[in-house]
């Protein structure tokens, strides 16, 4: 290699590690957070207020899950958390995809309005909307119901939902379907056979998406359901905190366990997701 190339790659590489370097700067300022969270859930008390702070536990202890585990309704948040998260996530999915089909596949009169609705319905700032859609759910009798609180969940997941598919879809030929329409499938079996397949890496993006914007939800969920059965993992962690102050070590080691199934959720898809963002990014 002449001495001019090897200052050309030289001078690429320089860049290169510069961004790195800024890259794992941003990570690392992301990720503490979390560090400190889980190093907290394993320290006793006598070392979470200590001074100066100590960035590992010295005598590290499993007591704080204990404690938060055995809290009286722990599981019955745990269930309530799931049936929300899931049922939201299935019916979205369901419901979304056939919506966004028919946007990416049809022409049809009040198109562009639906698709302006949806982007106004995203706008809508979800404080303004607790007292309407309480008063709603109240007269329909849904209140303190995971029912209700899995149809609210919809208006504010559904939109998003629609729009991503949309992409997804578009990015899809058209082609694939009439070829499989010409070998004697209908629409739905078209669809069934050559879309969905093909859409897979778009629904596990999008139910990621829904997945932590339903699960992490605090003010609907504080708001329509009264019954602490009922409620779910991000109410049960303010119980940590008292009048007589706070338990740090509970708190965060309900904050781990809360994370938890999310974490593993995304990382059991991340490459789906990966693939799934770079196919919705194509237009077709």
């Amino acid at each position: 290699m002449s001495a001019r190339k090897r200052r050309g790659a030289t001078a690429v590489r320089r860049p290169r590690r510069r961004y790195d370097l800024l890259g794992l700067l941003v990570a690392a300022l992301l990720g503490f957070p979390v560090y400190w969270m889980v190093l907290t859930a394993f320290r006793p008390a006598t070392e979470i207020l200590s001074l100066p702070p100590e960035f590992w536990p010295s005598h590290p202890t499993l007591g704080n899950f204990a404690r938060a585990m055995g809290t009286e309704t722990f599981w019955p948040n745990v269930r309530s958390s799931a049936v929300i998260g899931l049922g939201t996530v299935l019916v979205s999915l369901v419901v979304g995809t056939l919506a966004a089909f028919a946007l990416a596949r049809f022409r049809f009169a009040g198109r562009k309005a639906f698709v302006v609705v949806i982007l106004t319905v995203q706008m809508i700032p979800l404080a303004a909307l607790i007292i309407p859609v309480y008063l709603l759910l109240n007269d329909a009798g849904l209140t303190d119901s995971l029912g209700g609180v899995i149809l609210v969940y919809l208006v504010f997941t559904l939109p998003f939902t629609v729009w991503m598919l949309h992409g997804f879809i578009a990015a899809i030929p058209a082609e694939l379907e009439e070829a499989a329409m010409v070998d004697g499938c209908g629409r739905f079996g078209a669809f069934v056979r050559v879309v969905l397949p093909l859409l897979a890496p778009g629904l596990v993006a999008t139910s990621v998406f829904a997945m932590v914007q339903a699960w992490n939800e605090y003010v609907l969920v504080y708001v329509l359901l009264s019954t602490p059965e009922k409620q779910t993992l991000s109410i049960w962690l303010v119980s940590f905190q008292t009048s007589f102050g706070t338990d740090y070590g509970g708190l965060m080691a309900g904050a781990t366990l809360t994370a938890l199934p999310v974490v593993i959720f995304f990382l059991a898809v991340q490459r789906k997701i990966a693939a799934g963002l770079a196919t919705g990014a194509v237009k077709g």
